[in-house]
């Protein structure tokens, strides 16, 4: 007679044992194991699992059918990246020189140089004028300096003041506001 618990309720297959028999299963190892194997659950799972283990080969095969490829575009992703990173900083340094080389042509750089200029242009034509006068002076009273060489210095002197003013309007534009740079 079988007996109803929960083990025969979920395992039908083995409703049909005596109470004996389960005991006889429990103490016996090797008969255990010959109805453990034969329950349509286990042989269920059992086939699930080498379907799984025949798929996991299939797989592991294709992986390494394309383990050679992998390998190789490995190596090209590594080398186009070391080369990008060239570029980089090839890149970095190109701007650098740039704006180095367009630092002379800023806005802020070209009134820096007119400045000078005008400071310069100014030095010069005070210096031309200091020298006409120590040489007019050192002249004797009796030697009075040319016409030809007053004539020659007021051109002269006029050249370099109306160069200066002009480099100071120009500077006094710049400083108002007046002088619009264009990046083209």
């Amino acid at each position: 007679m079988s007996i109803q618990t929960a083990l025969t309720t979920e395992f039908p297959e083995l409703s049909h044992l005596t109470r004996e028999d389960l005991e006889d299963m429990l103490a016996e190892p090797a008969y255990f194991q010959a109805i453990f194997h034969s329950l349509s659950k286990v042989k269920e799972l059992y086939h699930s699992q080498a379907d799984v283990g025949l798929a996991n080969e299939t797989i592991a095969k294709q992986n390494l059918a394309l383990q050679d490829e992998l390998y190789k575009l490995r190596s090209e992703t590594k080398d186009a990246f070391e080369q990008a990173k060239s570029l980089e900083a090839r890149w970095a340094e190109l701007q650098r020189e740039q704006k180095e080389v367009y630092q002379r042509f800023t806005p802020q750089f070209l009134l820096m140089r007119l400045r000078h200029a005008t400071t310069e242009q100014d030095d010069l034509s005070e210096a031309l004028a200091s020298s006409f006068v120590r040489s007019t002076s050192s002249e004797t009273a009796a030697t009075p300096a040319s016409g030809k060489e007053v004539d020659d210095f007021v051109k002269e002197f006029r050249e370099l003041r109306k160069t200066y003013h002009k480099r100071v309007m120009w500077g006094d534009r710049w400083s108002n506001g007046q002088v619009a740079w264009r990046d083209d």
